[in-house]
């Protein structure tokens, strides 16, 4: 399990996280949601085991299978979950089979070289990103590098057998694909979790991919809990309205089983 356990993080007089509760179960997919400046991007760092900067000062604990978090070693940690940021970066000019194999550095258990490039290889086909194997990552537009470095980051927790429970923390993995890609994306992420019981968080804008492929949505607004639950419970008019200071009408989806959210500026 990992738990957030009254995670309150503050920039001097600002609250960017109020006492915040939160658990993931293995195998579960859970969107965060809210404005620009909400905390969610802090909460993911937090989550990821990030060690706060002055002026950032955080109170409260994150802990990973009932183990606090800052506690594991770096290489514990990077078994245990993966991150892809908001803006991955590569300062060399790395090949995307070659980001894609940096994944593997952590692994307890390699392969051959060969074995471990078919790893990457493979983890690259799931992102479709293989056609883009050769090509150095830093001429790729950022939909393409996002989809190799989530390619890395499946490739960090291949194995589908592991010590305890894994996770996957994605920050805004959707906002530089076009929209097949943003389906793709998610749709590989939680066949990808499912398989190996791997816990997803994730951070996105648009509230319809959430209530598509979220088993849970946290939904913030200044740092505080607006609502935590399944998307149909939580993306009512009146939470959307709340969070975002926009009108809200929520609809049955016609093509899947979920709420549609539509939305416009405040009258």
């Amino acid at each position: 399990m990992l738990h957030a356990d009254g995670l309150t993080a503050r920039i001097g007089e600002r609250t960017l996280l109020q006492a915040l509760q939160l658990q993931v179960a293995p195998g579960e997919t859970v969107a965060v949601l809210g404005e620009n400046g909400a905390g969610k991007s802090t909460l993911l760092r937090l989550l990821a085991g990030e060690r706060p900067a002055p002026p950032l000062q955080v109170q409260g604990e994150v802990r990973l299978d009932g183990r606090v978090l800052h506690r594991w070693r770096a290489l514990e940690r990077a078994r245990r979950r993966a991150v892809l940021p908001q803006r991955p970066e590569v300062a060399f000019a790395f090949s995307a089979i070659e980001v894609a194999q940096l994944g593997r550095h952590a692994a307890v258990q390699r392969g051959s070289a060969r074995q471990e490039y078919e790893i990457a290889a493979q983890a690259l086909r799931l992102t479709d990103a293989w056609h883009l194997a050769g090509r150095d990552v830093n001429t790729l537009s950022g939909g393409e590098q996002a989809r190799v470095h989530l390619a890395a980051a499946f490739a960090q927790l291949w194995e589908e057998q592991a010590d305890g429970p894994r996770y996957l923390l994605l920050d805004e993995p959707t906002a530089a694909l076009d929209l097949a890609h943003q389906h793709g994306l998610l749709l590989a992420a939680r066949a990808f979790a499912a398989r190996r019981g791997i816990g997803i968080v994730t951070v996105l804008h648009d509230l319809n991919l959430a209530a598509m492929y979220a088993d849970r949505v946290l939904l913030l607004h200044l740092g505080r809990v607006l609502g935590l639950g399944p998307p149909a419970s939580v993306l009512s008019e009146a939470t959307v309205a709340a969070g975002f200071g926009v009108r809200a009408h929520i609809l049955a989806h016609p093509l899947v089983a979920a709420p549609l959210v539509a939305t416009a500026a405040a009258a």
